[in-house]
């Protein structure tokens, strides 16, 4: 049976305090959210929830093996998702976030297996929209940012495309227009010794080889 969706229009970079609240009350109730990022759309359930999480993957047909990045409001709430995490994190944190480039250290306990990869690993970035930054900072918890996809065909840019695809599916989409593309976040596993580059991105290797040398 399809839900009921609610669409919100983004203008700019900033959401009012109304639109935000309906957003919240959405993800506090275990709904779904369609979101634009600085790159294309993604879908965002907590990242701590089982019955959340589990949706993303159905929604997407994503292979379970594929564990689900996570956005972050900022470093400190990075901190509090991450167990120990090695030498260069606050390092390229500082540099690169918020942007395109996702870290993946050890996770700390507490998340599900869904946002789990090798060794209980999790894929963390801070968002280059600041609506996003600060919806996260309201929330207090971490959203998935897997790309509005069905998995293996092309991500979304037009808001009017993930309307088309997810009203009826997901609790709320978020339509800012067209995002700008590109290319994806950069993907640093510092979970491996050394520091691996698993996905060359917006963030070029040239610019993180000074923070990886000698890892």
């Amino acid at each position: 049976m399809p839900k009921q969706t609610i669409i919100l229009r983004l203008r700019g970079d900033r959401l009012g305090a109304r639109p935000t609240g309906r957003i919240l009350r959405v993800l506090e109730c275990g709904g779904i959210l369609v979101y634009p990022t600085e790159t294309f759309y993604a879908l965002g359930a907590p990242a701590d929830s089982e019955a959340g999480t589990g949706e993303i993957y159905r929604l997407k047909e994503r292979d379970r093996g594929k564990p689900l990045p996570v956005a972050v409001a900022d470093l400190p709430m990075a901190r509090a998702c991450a167990d120990a995490p090695a030498a260069p994190f606050e390092e390229l944190a500082r540099e690169f976030w918020p942007g395109p480039l996702t870290l993946i250290v050890k996770a700390r306990p507490g998340f599900p297996a869904a946002v789990l990869g090798p060794g209980g690993s999790i894929a963390l970035r801070v968002p280059g929209r600041a609506w996003l930054r600060s919806l996260l900072a309201r929330f207090g918890r971490p959203l998935t940012a897997t790309s509005a996809n069905i998995s293996g065909q092309g991500e979304i840019s037009r808001g009017d495309e993930a309307v088309r695809q997810f009203r009826g599916k997901v609790g709320l989409i978020v339509d800012g227009g067209k995002t700008p593309g590109g290319l994806p976040s950069t993907i640093v596993d510092l979970s491996a010794s050394p520091p691996l580059v698993v996905r060359a991105g917006a963030v070029p290797a040239d610019a993180l080889a000074p923070f990886l040398a000698g890892r």
